[in-house]
């Protein structure tokens, strides 16, 4: 068998091969645009092993060894550079690194989702960018009404609205950023219908979406996009897993007994951190148990803190959705545990 430890960069790929029948080791460089990288692996016969740090430029790399009957490895990258100690840092010692982790069954391997779920998940982010464009474009529009002092928030955006903002006496650039700004949200609005309808048709394909959409406020791009992060429900032990795998957790450093506790860390997907508090945030409006977690927590320490709070119960409770074949009506979480108390609808 043979055994590659890869540091994988755009343009290139430094890699260091064990071959375990003759214990042979080999360093070498190799070139992507001229195909000298597909050219090596074709060559390979006999199981291969090739283990990569986590990146986001790794398609064309999985979709190429997996053609080739080739076995691919995709590490904790935050993991695999904590096991290094000295300040060094080559293209050559990372691969070197990454062989050593994969020959002493040390690599940290990372789930990773099939090919149709990172195309949907594809959907779901081209969605949130045009989301947060069309935020852009309404705030310049705002900037521009409010300047002339017409200052109607989200009635500007209506058909009375629309025909006084075309109304402002502008000069002539400033007529034009206008009529441009008003083109580009209209194209926009387009976009986001189609993908609304899109991402509507997916959740409803997928039964665990389904599932999550029972509980108020979850929409079909909140439930579809938790199950595409989180994957399988049982490849977390618990909840507090899940809430740290989302970034939801605060950040902590306790030391000489002393704890002192910080914001959250978000080291998760800050797309589905997003939506789960803007999903949150809907569903303390209808669920009586949120509701109270929320004012309790505006009250304290305001409302920025009682959002993230309710999105993190969310999240708990759609993750024990997902764990156990029930719905909203069915489970409602009260502590986060499978030890905690369980209350019907």
């Amino acid at each position: 068998m043979k055994i590659i430890g890869c540091d994988l960069h755009t343009r290139y790929q430094q890699i260091a091969m064990l071959d375990s029948d003759t214990g042979e080791v080999e360093e070498r460089r190799l070139e992507h645009q001229n195909g000298e990288a597909r050219a090596f692996y074709a060559a390979l016969t006999g199981p291969v092993r090739v283990g990569i740090e986590a990146t986001g430029s790794t398609p064309w790399f999985e979709r190429m060894l997996r053609e080739l009957g080739h076995e691919l490895w995709i590490g904790d990258a935050g993991r695999m550079r904590a096991m290094v100690v000295r300040k060094q840092k080559t293209d050559t010692r990372d691969a070197a690194h990454a062989l050593d982790l994969l020959v002493t069954n040390r690599f940290p391997r990372i789930w990773m989702p099939s090919v149709e779920e990172r195309d949907l998940r594809q959907l779901v982010w081209h969605r949130q960018k045009l989301v947060g464009m069309r935020s852009a474009v309404k705030n310049q529009l705002h900037a521009l009404a409010m300047g002339q002092g017409v200052c109607r928030r989200k009635q500007l955006f209506t058909a009375k609205g629309r025909q006084e903002l075309e109304g402002l006496a502008l000069g002539p650039w400033a007529s034009y950023r206008r009529q441009e700004l008003l083109q580009l949200l209209d194209q926009l609005e387009q976009s986001l219908a189609k993908l609304d309808q899109a991402v509507e048709q997916q959740a409803k394909r997928e039964p665990l979406a389904v599932r999550l959409m029972t509980h108020p406020g979850v929409g079909p791009v909140t439930s579809l996009a938790f199950v595409l992060t989180i994957g399988p429900a049982d490849r977390f032990p618990g909840s507090r897993q899940v809430v740290s795998y989302l970034g939801l957790n605060p950040q902590e450093h306790t030391s000489g007994g002393r704890k002192r506790v910080g914001a959250i860390s978000k080291q998760g997907n800050p797309m589905l951190r997003w939506l789960l508090v803007e999903a949150g945030h809907t569903a303390a409006r209808f669920d009586p148990q949120l509701r109270r977690l929320y004012q309790r927590l505006k009250f304290r320490r305001g409302a920025a803190v009682a959002k993230v709070a309710t999105a993190r119960k969310l999240a708990v409770r759609m993750y024990w959705m997902l764990r156990n074949p029930t719905d909203y009506a069915q489970l409602v979480r009260m502590q986060g545990s499978p030890r905690g108390s369980l209350v019907g609808n």
